[in-house]
């Protein structure tokens, strides 16, 4: 599917799923509208006793004022909040202080209140039925479309979906729907008790001594169970790669890498603030600027790891469904490592593919890429101005439609960087400060450049890599969004 059809589908189905989350809420306060009209009935009634009372009152008879204060609460748990409960509160606030008289001539417009009251719930309930209809009937439409959509990138992904779902196993149906629902909880919680903590830090001294010591640890606390909940659930409701080629609709990005260096691309970068993302899902995020990221899972490894959506090859017969992967992606993105058949995966690519769809990973250590890579690459790959014994990837490079290797470095040399003005170079120091990229953002940066060498261009490739702490306050934002719902329906319920 085209990306800008892929960009509508998203919009409109975002469109459909707001509107009928409004339409519902409406829907909510209409039923509760109904509710408090029902509970109102009596008010004409309740206004006109209320009316002799306070005359009573004025003509001096002080035992009535219990039932007057008695009124005043039922008007204040049964009226809608209007002229009424305006009325009958200064009425009962003249009573308290002996004012007879201007009590009685308070009292007087009751009676008129409480049928403006009434013809306000009534109009209030008929527009609001009006919108909950016109929302419905335009989420059903949009729903509609959105379906279409989704038929046409469940079209245009059928044929990689097949490929990678050849040798997957069946799951039970309830069991990423479950923890997703866990999912969900562990972001409102983490997102629920980050905005504690920040308000309790820029606030607190605003803040009574009792609200100082509860909203700070009790938002910690849920700042820890939130995480715990996700570090648990994300993996077991991790989209198979099936999945994600048939929600996105676009040709893949094929990840490739050796099976023993996940254990380095799955480490969370613990000093990047609200991070509970690992490296590989920091360059899945950026890398799917061009497509959705597939990878092959380690063999019997219990769990996924998060980053590239994993599917699973059998040992024995896995070569050509990575040839046939190799066809349909946009792009190879290869992590040079140790292994034959990471070197065997060089050589198809090479053969097979047009140059300008390869990119190369080098590892940390220089002298492991120029061996795994030696005699496997039309052009030998220049890694003069790469650091050597870096922590994770070394350099990002790309290939013209000659071969001929672009490298961009993660960390040059000393002395090899291109030469840069004053300013800049004066910013960079100072950023260098004050604020550390992220290994995983130097590798999308790294290979922006590298990739814009062979006209390829994603857009926000690098800001993608940093949007992993925005998305999880985001999803979090949602989840309380949508708890909000079954709170209100047990409101009216009155089970709450």
């Amino acid at each position: 599917m085209p990306s800008g059809r892929r960009t509508l589908a998203r919009l409109i189905t975002s469109i459909a799923l707001i509107a009928a989350y409004i339409a519902l809420h409406v829907a909510i306060t209409a039923a509760q509208d109904v509710r408090t009209g029902d509970r109102f009935r009596d008010g004409p009634a309740r206004a006109a006793a209320f009316a002799v009372l306070v005359d009573r009152f004025a003509n001096g008879e002080q035992a009535v004022r219990a039932d007057i204060v008695a009124t005043r609460q039922w008007f204040e748990e049964n009226a809608p909040p209007g002229h009424a409960r305006d009325t009958v509160s200064t009425t009962v606030d003249l009573v308290g202080r002996g004012d007879g008289p201007a009590a009685r001539a308070r009292a007087a417009t009751l009676r008129a209140d409480v049928e403006r009251d009434r013809a306000a719930l009534r109009r209030a309930v008929g527009t609001e039925a009006q919108v909950t209809l016109w929302l419905s009937v335009g989420a059903a439409v949009l729903a509609v479309s959105s379906l279409k959509l989704r038929r046409q990138r469940l079209e245009a992904a059928a044929e990689a979906a097949r490929t990678v779902s050849r040798f997957a196993e069946r799951q039970p149906w309830w069991r990423r729907p479950l923890f997703l629902t866990l999912s969900s909880t562990g972001y409102g919680l983490f997102t629920a008790g980050y905005a504690a903590v920040s308000t309790a830090q820029r606030t607190g001294y605003k803040q009574s001594v009792t609200n100082q010591l509860v909203m700070l640890p009790v938002g910690l606390a849920a700042l820890g169970v939130g995480f715990l909940v996700l570090r648990y659930a994300r993996p077991r409701s991790a989209r198979p790669a099936a999945r994600a080629l048939q929600a996105d609709g676009r040709r893949p990005v094929l990840y490739l890498r050796s099976f023993a260096d996940d254990g380095t691309a799955a480490r969370i970068d613990d000093w990047q603030p609200l991070n509970i993302h690992s490296r590989e899902e920091q360059l899945a995020t950026a890398l799917a600027a061009f497509g959705p990221v597939i990878a092959v899972g380690r063999p019997g490894e219990p769990l996924p790891l998060l980053g590239a959506a994993r599917f699973y090859l059998p040992l024995d017969d896995w070569k050509p469904t990575i040839l046939r992967l190799m066809d349909l992606s946009r792009l190879i993105v290869l992590r040079v490592g140790t292994g034959e058949g990471l070197r065997w995966e060089i050589e198809q690519a090479v053969a097979t593919q047009p140059a300008g769809k390869l990119v190369l990973l080098t590892p940390g250590r220089v002298g492991d890429a120029v061996n795994s890579t030696a005699g496997r690459l039309p052009v030998p790959l220049r890694l003069e101005e790469v650091a050597a014994d870096t922590s994770w990837i070394s350099a990002a490079v790309t290939f013209g439609a000659d071969w001929t290797p672009h490298v961009r470095a993660i960390e040059p040399v000393p002395g090899t960087e291109p030469p840069r003005g004053g300013l800049r170079r004066a910013f960079g120091q100072v950023r260098a400060v004050f604020w550390q990229p992220s290994p995983a953002r130097r590798t999308a940066r790294a290979m922006k450049d590298a990739l814009a060498q062979t006209g390829v261009r994603g857009r926000m490739f690098v800001l993608r890599s940093d949007s992993n702490p925005l998305a999880t306050l985001g999803k979090g934002a949602v989840a309380i969004a949508v708890l909000a719902v079954p709170y209100r329906l047990l409101d009216l319920a009155a089970l709450w």
